[in-house]
């Protein structure tokens, strides 16, 4: 299992996100993308997880809902980091 980080920006991300419409059921889905991804396990199809390009070519997203974004980055086989959480407007995705 990787060890998960939490960046200052994913926390500040996630608490304006637990005010907004995704916030019943924020925590949970969240919860379980997390854990499929520390434990290296495939996520459903339904939430499209893909590598980014440009600026961000070393992190991956996947939906959390379909206007709600994870984006991630997976470093060496320890460590998952959790970098941004929000719309694709937000995020400029």
């Amino acid at each position: 299992m990787r060890t998960i980080e939490r960046t200052t920006i994913f926390k500040r991300d996630f608490k304006r996100e637990m005010k907004g419409r995704h916030r019943h059921l924020l925590e949970s889905d969240l919860r379980k993308i997390i854990e499929a991804l520390a434990n290296d396990q495939p996520l459903e199809p339904r939430h499209c997880d893909h590598a980014l390009t440009g600026n961000w070519s070393d992190y991956r997203d996947c939906h959390i809902r379909p206007d709600l974004v994870l984006i991630y980055r997976l470093i060496s086989q320890d460590r998952l980091v959790l970098v941004r959480l929000g719309s694709h407007s937000k995020l400029d995705l």
